[in-house]
């Protein structure tokens, strides 16, 4: 069964405080619940602990999907990780979801508006086996606690392109899940149906997200940060949309991702006071709905 659920991203920016900062949580869940969404994922206007969330989301009929969580494996021990990472575990079990979202930030510059996307951090073969087997090991740990641990790459991480995807995918084994980026691939270069058929059964979960192509290029061309990207110069709008308003085959995605059953999140990184998130949410929400069925996923 999939199920589509939303990150409140469009309304709030969690990595940018200030955009969307002014709409209340409410406004959020009331928006995503008219535009058709019964699931969502954390942001930071929501309650930190599981029940109080959960009872929150349950207010306008949604359940609580999962949510990030930054690990530093590159500089933390297993140990380390799962000591620093027991609230969350706490939160997402107390809020009855299982979905656990995972990407490497220690060395990470996507938060950071001073740095172009072509700083990014970069790892060696000999990095790559060494961070492949932590974090195998720390998925492992995560699955035990009756979580599925999904690794998000991310635009100015170590698994921004198709080869660091790749790599992740390598030098990692089950129980770590990947979670298949739509925007986030096409922006680093993969072709997000390709993934979809390269990884399909290690796909845990699935964010759905467009991209603006003359924004990329312009993005790419002028070597701008990863806020400046999606924020957008001036008046204009970001690299990042809804699916249906980019790029994105979602036809050629939907139709690799045979079998799949869990959760295809809509997100936007947007500037609301640019792209109002009620209307953009609507709009996604429809693209999705038509070719989840037309794939015959729903």
């Amino acid at each position: 069964m999939i199920r589509i659920a939303a990150n409140p991203i469009g309304w709030s920016n969690d990595d940018l405080q200030d955009i969307g900062g002014d709409t209340p949580l409410e406004t959020c869940l009331a928006e995503a619940r008219e535009a058709g969404v019964v699931g969502m994922e954390k942001g930071h206007k929501m309650p930190g602990e599981g029940a109080a969330l959960k009872a929150k989301l349950a207010e306008f009929g949604m359940v609580f999907v999962g949510g990030w969580y930054s690990t530093e494996l590159l500089r933390r021990s297993v140990a380390e990780e799962v000591e620093a990472t027991k609230a969350h575990v706490a939160m997402t079990k107390g809020a009855a979801a299982d979905i656990i979202i995972l990407a490497e930030t220690s060395n990470a510059i996507h938060g950071d508006r001073a740095k172009p996307l072509s700083q990014r951090p970069r790892l060696t073969k000999a990095e790559w086996i060494a961070f492949g087997a932590k974090l195998t090991e720390f998925a492992a740990r995560l699955a035990d606690e009756g979580l599925k641990p999904c690794y998000h790459h991310h635009m100015g991480t170590i698994v921004q392109s198709e080869a660091d995807i790749d790599c992740l995918m390598a030098y990692t084994k089950p129980p770590l899940h990947l979670l298949l980026d739509t925007g986030h691939a096409r922006w680093g270069g993969a072709d997000p149906a390709g993934l979809a058929r390269s990884y399909r059964e290690r796909i845990g979960h699935v964010h759905c997200k467009d991209v603006r192509e003359k924004q990329m290029r312009q993005s790419h061309a002028e070597d701008w940060s990863f806020l400046d990207s999606i924020l957008g110069m001036g008046a204009d709008l970001g690299v990042y949309t809804v699916p249906g308003d980019g790029m994105v085959d979602y036809g050629a995605v939907f139709k690799q991702l045979q079998g799949y059953s869990g959760w295809v999140v809509l997100e936007a990184e947007q500037d609301p006071k640019k792209a109002p998130a009620l209307a953009y949410a609507k709009r996604g929400v429809a693209h999705l709905r038509a070719e989840l069925s037309e794939a015959g996923l729903i």
